[in-house]
């Protein structure tokens, strides 16, 4: 089979590095792709969003499935415009992606089909906006730019005046573009966040390990939110009874929701959860991996991806065994100088062969490209260094120790990733 990865990031590294151990697979394709995918598949120099070229790449290579990344394109039609030309691509249809690419959708669905969430108002007009957030109860509050803003557009508000200066940023000032245009107000929800994803058919759907992220750029959850400055699975936060409850109450309303509204989803659907007192609520809704929740995901499943895949889009999911590591996973993501704002790149990255040789570490590379025989740096999120390990506090260790090889100027990540999860265990 020849495979094509569409997307640049360490989620898309994660893919192609999985999907080429397939025994199915001869070729791996990666559009555009990063220093990182060249060592393992061929790099296509087309744009996530050109989505002719990317049919056209596709017909004339012979594609036998196509997997993609990022939510750029699947908001803007790529699978429907791969399925017109009979190409096998999995990710779900424009439609179905309004679930991550419109929070209104997205929270108005929730509110239909009983899906448990924070309360909420949506507004198109900042005055409204202002009134509401004035007569909350409540001093924290949660602002969100109702389109796609690269995981960018919450913020978590702790007072009412740094929610109306958000609410204006977004509406009038325009600092997301059209993204903030219309926005979501809602209820702050005390809790312990985590990630539940899925591979979904229809009503159909496996679950993938759990994991946990983490959104702030700095220790302690301080600092302004990123795409996500690490993660690790499986997380304590979803417990044997949260987990059966995230499915019923979340998962099975979801897909049968979709159903009646005549969406056919299938795809990877990515649930940002707060487990709280009353039990799991929904965030946010991603229709794709997460990034960087797909890099330690990945690492611990040890069955064929794509066999999985292929059985899901063919209607097979009675006979899917995944097979998933008893080893924990935690990978930190290291990020340029000035991201999540102005991310400086160019600088050359050291250490990566020496890290090669390390057992139990992988790294991922995001934001990075080859220039003259070395590998620099090309965006804010740059590499994730994931560590295996027997226990949480070992993977944490085996991760650390990589990072602890590799340097770039201006190099900044996160020393905590993990300590919620060891808090919980009591390891820490």
């Amino acid at each position: 089979m020849k495979i094509l990865v569409v997307g640049k990031g360490g989620r898309e590294h994660a893919i192609a590095w999985k999907v080429s151990q397939s025994p199915l697979v001869k070729k791996v394709y990666i559009a555009p792709g990063n220093a990182g995918t060249e060592e393992i598949g061929v790099n296509i120099p087309i744009a996530v969003n050109d989505i002719p070229a990317l049919v056209n790449f596709a017909k004339e290579n012979k594609i036998d499935l196509t997997i993609v990344g990022p939510e750029e394109p699947l908001a803007k039609g790529i699978a429907d415009a791969f399925e017109k030309e009979g190409l096998k691509i999995f990710g779900p249809n424009k439609k179905a992606a309004q679930l991550e690419a419109s929070k209104i959708f997205a929270k108005k669905f929730m509110k239909k089909y009983s899906v448990p969430t924070a309360q909420f108002q949506t507004f198109e007009n900042f005055e409204e906006a202002k009134e509401f957030i004035k007569n909350l109860p409540s001093e924290k509050v949660v602002v969100k730019a109702d389109g796609l803003a690269a995981g960018k557009g919450a913020f978590v508000c702790q007072s009412k005046e740094e929610a109306i200066e958000k609410a204006y940023d977004l509406m009038v000032k325009e600092i997301l573009g059209t993204a903030g245009k219309r926005i979501v107000v809602e209820e702050f929800l005390e809790g312990e966040e985590a990630s539940y994803i899925v591979m979904v058919n229809g009503e159909t759907y496996i679950p993938l390990p759990t994991s946990q992220d983490h959104k702030r750029l700095l220790d302690n959850d301080e600092g302004p939110n990123t795409g996500g400055m690490g993660a690790y699975s499986p997380t304590p936060v979803i417990t044997p009874e949260i987990e059966k409850r995230i499915q019923e109450e979340i998962i099975e309303r979801t897909l049968k929701g979709l159903k009646e509204e005549n969406i056919h989803f299938k795809g990877f659907l990515y649930v940002g959860l707060m487990i709280t007192k009353e039990g799991p609520k929904v965030l946010e809704f991603n229709v794709r991996l997460g990034d960087p929740e797909a890099q330690p995901i990945l690492a611990r499943i040890e069955s064929d991806l794509v066999e999985h895949i292929l059985d899901i889009l063919e209607g097979r999911t009675q006979q899917i065994n995944l097979k998933v590591s008893q080893k924990w996973a935690l990978g930190v993501v290291l990020a340029s100088k000035g991201y999540p704002y102005k991310p400086e790149t160019g600088k050359e990255i050291l250490g990566l062969e020496e890290i090669k040789k390390m057992p139990d570490v992988i790294v991922f590379h995001a934001g990075t490209k080859k220039v003259n025989g070395k590998i620099i740096t090309s965006g804010g999120r740059v590499l994730t260094v994931v560590g295996l390990g027997e226990t949480l506090k070992k993977a944490k260790e085996k991760a650390y120790e990589g990072v602890s090889k590799i340097y770039f100027e201006g190099m900044q990540y996160r020393k905590d990733i993990g300590d919620k999860g060891l808090r919980i265990l009591g390891e820490n």
